[in-house]
């Protein structure tokens, strides 16, 4: 029961972002989602009460895809882990491309249906941490949800503008911005660990050793 749940809501988010590509999504309604995904729209509200629920429902849809592809290599470095685990994600919002592409542009329009968005991003960046083997929890934890977070809205970007099939633009975006995020890391661990200077020798005196 709760996979043909899962597949009934999965066909009704692309069949919201289906309608978006053509429509927009501002202008888009649920009402149209419901016939573009052939049921019923008693159906659409038992799943989603709500558009941005829909855009709820296409993270979760994000995050599963990327975990059902199975661990990431764990002997592969860390970079290497997360450039994997962000790379399944693109793939599946490759294949709703032109809707996925009308969301962004609504939200770059709307600052409160954006600013709604930003739980969902930090759960669906601490899912693709721990598939990295990064952990999420903690000061450092947290540091790493908000640094992923912005480092994949940049990286969005390119994605959009990256109509090859391989995604190269888009993986070279990313090998980019994770090359930037170790060296970034890098520098305040060189800082946090500078050497204290060496003291001067003291000649005689209670404070020698």
């Amino acid at each position: 029961m709760a996979e043909h749940s899962d597949a009934d809501a999965d066909k009704i988010v692309a069949a919201a972002l289906a309608a978006a590509a053509e429509t927009g999504w501002s202008a888009m309604t649920l009402a149209d989602v419901a016939v573009r995904a052939d049921v019923d729209l008693a159906v659409v509200s038992r799943h989603f009460g709500s558009k941005p629920a829909i855009l709820d429902g296409l993270s979760r849809m994000t995050d599963a895809a990327m975990l059902a592809g199975g661990p990431t290599d764990p002997a592969d470095p860390p970079r290497d882990r997360l450039f994997d685990a962000i790379m399944r994600r693109f793939d599946v919002l490759t294949a709703h491309r032109d809707g996925v592409i009308a969301v962004v542009k609504a939200l770059g329009r709307d600052p409160a249906l954006a600013a709604s968005r930003l739980p969902g991003l930090a759960r669906s960046m601490r899912w693709t941490l721990e598939l990295a083997d990064l952990p999420p929890q903690g000061l450092l934890g947290e540091a790493r949800v908000r640094g992923l977070g912005l480092l994949y809205l940049l990286v969005l970007r390119d994605w959009m503008g990256d109509d090859s099939s391989d995604l190269a633009r888009t993986m070279a975006a990313l090998d980019k911005r994770l090359n930037q995020a170790e060296q970034i890391a890098g520098m305040l661990q060189r800082t946090n660990r500078k050497p204290a200077p060496e003291a001067e020798p003291q000649e005689g005196g209670e404070g020698s050793a």
